[in-house]
């Protein structure tokens, strides 16, 4: 039985207790994973609305260069260049002002002399459009790219398939003396000194509460992975060169500049048409503008738009539009995931805030609860299924010695009877009894010894038959009192004989049950063999009858002895199917342990009980209850 539930402690209960641990282990990471799986949800978010702010900008561009080559297909290019600012205001609205600069660096619309927009303008632009000042602007080039053909040929290691633009700039910016084609053609002998060009990357406006959450490239480019000091690397993607026009534009034929004039974002798109590619057409756009056709972009739809709110910040992290009117984090500059636009606007993200942040904290406690619960159910599960399993080995292995000891029992129950009757019978036989009284006193001892073995096999026999349910009765309508006193007359020669005083009490008047007489006969002589074998000396058994009418109308049938007595604790053991009380061959008491176990179960299927109580004085008083007939 050790070894058994040592086994059972070893490969369920510990390996369960194991994985209970781990379980609770990785409880405490609940709302990390919870808040991993709601940063790539809303980062995916985010970068879809920045991917459609980036289009939007893309169709601009597209739509300028129709604008420039409507423009053209009506005149000469050199004759739209003159007037270009005005024509191109009075055909597309989201210009500010239209310009236009040779390669050689002449700028030649619009007039320094012009409008007030248009002279600020000059001011600001004229020096870097003329490729006279290398100014600090972000670029991109949609259908076009730089020529890097000299650039490989100095260092062809530099040069690493799939960089962005921006970032090939800042890989030749870690090489000296690189020129551009076509430098030496537009610049002077002095620029040709400035012919290489530098790159920043400077610091995000926002640090997203995520962004150490994200595996790299998890925000669409845009994570900030931490440092090897364990600082939050919040460097932005989005690179700035330093360099003249000339340089930025090489042999592209479109794209956009932007740069930043007194903390202001200066938005600039560019084209060199077919038909005269030494010229480039631009226009600085509105940002107004631009900013209020943004805001049909910045929308969460359903089913996040309870959840979240999304907002296009500018590059100090001011909200330009919101997709919930009125709503207010503690900071802007902190929200839950953000991605970066690009070149086109730098430094302006697409954010998404948590409308509740609480309520990712509560979903997981209740979670963390949830699963908490379960594990601690399925614990108790195993522990109680261990429990019960291991008491019904228990059990079964108790029944199993009991079984083992009742067929000892039986084959001393059976040998001895057997012997004496053998023995007897031999002597009768061989004639070597003369002595009438004798052989009458041997035939008794045969006979007594022939009832013993029959009472043994039929509780073996009646046994198996309500074990396997085949157990049947005859019911009928009986005196009760005449099967008590038919039972004891018959069984009082062989306890006298064995020096017993067997009383009985019961009324003259018959009193009736629905029953089997057998059945009922064998109860009682069950009854009356127990007290036999277990009278410790003390010879005296006591049968009563009697009618109760408390609480409903029964009879009781009480075997009273001076025996042993029943140990305390073992009161309904005793009624279980081979359990003795005083299971032991060198006790003396024989017995197979199946008598009153019968009793009992043939006392229930007449709608009794058979119980125990101890009786006064000592020794035990089984009951017999039956109801009455009615």
């Amino acid at each position: 039985m050790k070894r058994v539930a040592l086994l059972f402690v070893l490969a369920v209960f510990v390996p369960s207790l194991v994985l209970a641990w781990l379980s609770v282990r990785s409880l405490r990471d609940q709302q990390f994973v919870l808040e991993r799986q709601q940063s790539l949800l809303l980062q995916s978010l985010a970068d879809r609305l920045a991917r459609d702010a980036e289009t939007y900008l893309d169709e601009r561009q597209r739509e300028f260069v129709a604008q420039v080559e409507s423009l053209l297909a009506e005149t000469t290019p050199a004759d739209l260049a003159r007037r270009f600012d005005d024509a191109l205001r009075k055909t597309w609205p989201l210009a500010d002002v239209g310009f236009v600069v040779s390669l050689s660096g002449n700028l030649l619309s619009p007039s320094p002399w012009g409008r007030p927009d248009a002279r600020a303008f000059c001011i600001a632009n004229s020096a870097f459009l003329g490729n006279r000042e290398a100014v600090e602007v972000y670029w991109n080039t949609p259908k076009g790219s730089i020529n890097l053909s000299r650039l490989n040929e100095k260092s062809p290691n530099l040069a690493v398939p799939g960089q962005s633009q921006t970032q090939q700039i800042a890989t030749a910016n870690q090489l000296a003396q690189v020129q551009l084609p076509g430098q030496q053609q537009f610049d002077s002998p002095d620029n040709q000194l400035k012919n290489e060009y530098s790159v920043k990357n400077l610091k995000r406006a926002v640090t997203p509460q995520q962004a150490l959450n994200l595996p790299a490239g998890g925000q669409g480019g845009q994570s900030s992975p931490s440092r090897e000091d364990g600082e939050l690397d919040n460097t932005s993607k989005v690179a700035v060169a330093e360099a003249e026009f000339r340089q930025l534009i090489g042999d592209s034929t479109e794209g956009t500049l932007a740069r930043f004039l007194d903390n202001k974002l200066k938005l600039m798109f560019w084209y060199r048409p077919p038909r005269d590619p030494s010229l480039v057409f631009g226009a600085q756009l509105q940002l107004p503008k631009l900013i209020a056709d943004l805001r049909p972009v910045v929308k969460v739809e359903t089913p996040l738009h309870e959840e979240v709110c999304v907002a296009l910040l500018d590059d100090a992290a001011r909200p330009l539009a919101v997709s919930h009117a009125g709503f207010q984090p503690v900071s802007w500059k902190r929200p839950f995931v953000a991605t970066e636009i690009g070149e086109a606007l730098p430094h302006w993200e697409m954010a998404v805030y948590l409308r509740d942040p609480k309520k990712l904290g509560q979903s997981a406690q209740t979670l963390t609860l949830t699963i908490s619960l379960l594990v601690a159910m399925l614990v108790l599960a195993i522990s109680v299924g261990g429990w019960l399993i291991v008491a019904d080995l228990r059990r079964q292995l108790t029944l199993a010695q009991q079984k083992t000891d009742f067929v000892s029992n039986v084959s001393h129950e059976l040998k001895t009877p057997l012997t004496s009757i053998r023995m007897f019978s031999e002597l009768l036989a061989e004639g070597r009894v003369t002595d009438a009284a004798k052989q009458r006193n041997y035939l008794q001892v045969i006979t007594a010894e022939a009832a013993r073995l029959t009472r043994l096999i039929n509780n073996v026999l009646d046994f198996s038959r309500l074990e396997r349910g085949e157990k049947k009765y005859a019911f009928v309508r009986c005196d009760l009192g005449a099967v008590v006193n038919e039972t004891v007359e018959t069984y009082r020669p062989h306890l006298e004989q064995a020096g017993f005083k067997l009383e009985l009490d019961a009324p003259p008047a018959p009193v009736f049950v629905n029953g089997d007489r057998d059945a009922l006969s064998q109860v009682l002589v069950n009854l009356l063999s127990n007290a036999e074998k277990y009278s410790n000396g003390e010879k005296d058994i006591r049968v009563e009858l009697r009618q109760r009418a408390q609480p409903v109308s029964f009879l009781e049938v009480r075997v009273l002895d001076r025996g042993l007595g029943v140990p305390p604790g073992t009161e309904e053991r005793i009624f279980e199917q081979f359990y003795r009380a005083h299971d032991s061959l060198s006790s003396g008491i024989q017995g197979s342990g199946l008598g009153l176990t019968l009793a009992r179960q043939i006392a229930r299927a007449h709608g009794g009980e058979v119980s125990h109580e101890a009786r006064e004085g000592g020794g035990s008083c089984f009951l017999l209850r039956l109801p009455v007939a009615a």
